[in-house]
């Protein structure tokens, strides 16, 4: 059969053509290795709730019934008191249970911080003086997020506070000089699993939160898994460790919605220029 085959071949032909179908094979096996490309801005997206990229809300389901509104005023009455079943964000309704479980040491750290809001002290709010969110607070990016991505290194812009994180991809680590300057965004490094981008963050300052006003301690790292569940729904999966902090690793997800334009630019978020204003008025 061989004999027949290579009969039936002139000055080489077959050569050639086998020579093509491998390098046709060897084509198509590179694409489908090649990793999703994550750009774009996105917003906040809760799965099931419709909306448009964390910007809509979607109506209450009393109020697609015809019914009023829960928060409607009912002749002249005023709305009902807000529900009280989930903690405040300062703290006087106590923590969530789906909350970081915190050590002994770090949940009176916690407690002094608490008693601080409740008494409408700013020293806690790291929002209020213009701080960084940090990581991994920054990926609940309330306000939007823009991602930038290359061969090399894929950046995360936060409107909220002009937060910034690059996660590079080229098999760097960080040095022991960058491991001893702890920063709000942390230093991170990652690599592609299939079309999952997998990221490692260290480094991180121990006045930014976990989440809320959750402290840590310069232990703490925080692992992703990142990827597409649906076409323009991008998932984050983070895990958060710290043995000196947490009794047990603490895991949230987040899911983004990819924008269109024209919902796809942020708007610059000048909270220094917003601060100067307040302490020359003197409000702090």
């Amino acid at each position: 059969m061989r004999t027949l085959i290579a009969s039936r071949c002139a000055a080489g032909a077959c050569l050639l053509i086998a020579a093509a179908s491998i390098d046709s094979a060897a084509a198509q096996s590179a694409a489908s290795a090649s990793p999703p490309d994550f750009s774009g801005v996105y917003y906040p997206y809760t799965p099931g709730r419709g909306g448009g990229g964390g910007r809509q809300a979607t109506a209450p389901a009393a109020a697609q019934r015809g019914a009023a509104p829960a928060g409607a005023q009912r002749g002249g009455a005023p709305p009902p008191r807000p529900t009280q079943s989930a903690p405040l964000s300062d703290g006087s309704q106590g923590r969530s249970p789906e909350a970081p479980k915190l050590t002994p040491e770090y949940l009176a750290k916690w407690e002094v911080m608490r008693k601080s809001r409740i008494a409408g002290s700013y020293e806690y709010d790291n929002n209020a003086r213009c701080l960084p969110p940090g990581m991994p607070a920054m990926m609940g990016m309330a306000y939007g997020m823009e991602i930038m991505q290359a061969k090399d290194r894929i950046t995360f812009f936060s409107e909220l506070n002009d937060a910034l994180r690059r996660v590079y991809l080229d098999g760097r680590k960080p040095t022991a000089k960058q491991l001893d300057d702890p920063t709000y965004a942390g230093y991170s490094t990652g690599h592609w699993e299939g079309d999952t981008l997998v990221v490692e963050t260290v480094a991180l300052h121990p006045d930014s939160f976990i989440e809320g006003f959750t402290p840590h301690s310069d232990a703490m790292t925080v692992s992703e898994r990142i990827r597409f569940t649906a076409p323009g729904i991008l998932e984050d999966r983070i895990t958060v460790r710290d043995p000196k902090a947490l009794t047990e690793p603490w895991q949230t997800v987040r899911t983004y919605r990819k924008a269109l334009p024209p919902n796809d630019e942020l708007r610059e978020f000048a909270c220094a220029e917003g601060l100067s204003r307040e302490l020359v008025s003197g409000k702090h």
